[in-house]
């Protein structure tokens, strides 16, 4: 998933010769996918898709339990943490990855398994510790309902989006993030999702994926 450029053309041509798969661009600005059957990894190019795109392609792609989706064009390990902290991914690849590295990467998920390093599933494993130790003791005084709608800003969803989630009027969720962002010290919307990442689980991972004979970027 990228924008239509030449240099994403070269890179699918790339894939298209040296993976063996059927490799085909999707627009981010795109409402809907139709996949076929033996469509099986989907790389979300970062660089070219937002966060709020990014929930609800996961969103959408969720459905398709035979699918894994990887991040394509990340930073480095820091940004690799923080976009796993919000939203699961079965490969992590980076902007100065070589391409037979990104090959044998997507050889792996093929197979089943992920792609990221041991460092940073170090990070990952320390993270979801604190995550796990937090989800068991009140969080800085906040009540339950006021941690479940700080944690549905993490997946961009508008105050509007969260009231319909939780069946509440819009001014009960402002009343809501109001209080915790007294009670958590943070001023704005991003400070307090990049808390929130910090201190509450991840959203539930995809349906645990079978083997896969297809690639989709």
């Amino acid at each position: 998933m990228t924008e239509h450029n030449p240099q994403s053309k070269l890179f699918m041509d790339y894939l298209n010769v040296n993976t063996g798969c059927s490799v085909s661009i999707l627009s981010p600005s795109s409402q809907e996918a139709n996949f076929e059957d033996d469509v099986s990894v989907v790389f979300i190019d970062v660089e070219h898709v937002n966060e709020s795109c990014m929930h609800k392609w996961r969103e959408l792609l969720s459905g398709h339990d035979k699918i894994c989706i990887a991040a394509l064009n990340l930073r480095d390990e820091k940004h690799a943490v923080e976009l796993l902290s919000c939203t699961h991914f079965s490969g992590v690849f980076y902007r100065d990855d070589s391409l037979d590295m990104i090959c044998k990467g997507i050889g792996r998920l093929l197979e089943g398994s992920a792609w990221m390093s041991r460092s940073l599933m170090a990070h990952l494993i320390e993270l979801f510790r604190k995550q796990s130790l937090n989800s068991y003791r009140p969080a800085c005084g906040l009540t339950q309902r006021e941690i479940e709608i700080i944690g549905l800003l993490g997946s961009g969803a508008s105050n509007i989006q969260i009231a319909e989630r939780l069946f509440v009027s819009e001014h009960t969720v402002k009343s809501h993030l109001y209080n915790t962002f007294k009670k958590i010290n943070v001023n704005n919307r991003t400070q307090a999702v990049n808390w929130a990442r910090q201190n509450l689980g991840a959203p539930p991972p995809i349906t645990h994926f079978k083997h896969r004979r297809g690639a989709n970027v």
